[in-house]
């Protein structure tokens, strides 16, 4: 009965150091997955297209554009903002433009008139797959 009783304990014991480096992992991950950085700012229902997929640039800078909202870099600006950021940039610079589809029409000409002021053609509308 006492071999039974020692068995037990050493089954018990060695899942000790087991289940504390399951938690430890465990604990990693969730840290880890708090650092990924946000790219977009604004909740936007992006418009649905058929077009091909493009790979977007790590370094294009994104812009996004909501019915109230205008973010540049996930921090919400106003366009005087917009475009004084913007007269910084290089002329080749890819810009990442995301539209929310409610966004009425004279909003949008509002962005494209800036980008077209500072000479920014580099250009990239984002859409949702369909």
């Amino acid at each position: 009965m006492k071999r039974l009783c020692k068995k037990r304990e050493l089954i018990s014991m060695d899942l000790t150091p087991l289940i504390d480096v399951v938690f430890l992992l465990l604990i990693f991950f969730i840290v880890a997955s708090e650092f990924k950085k946000n790219e977009t700012i604004l909740n936007l229902s992006l418009p649905n297209s058929a077009s091909k997929e493009n790979i977007v640039e790590k370094k294009a800078i994104v812009i996004e554009l909501s019915e109230k909202k205008l973010a540049y870099k996930t921090s919400e600006i106003d366009f005087m903002q917009l475009e004084q950021k913007l007269s910084l940039l290089q002329k080749d610079s890819q810009l990442t433009v995301k539209i929310d589809k409610e966004v009425k029409y004279k909003r949008v000409v509002k962005l494209l008139d800036i980008l077209n002021k500072l000479q920014l053609s580099n250009l990239l509308l984002i859409t949702k797959s369909q």
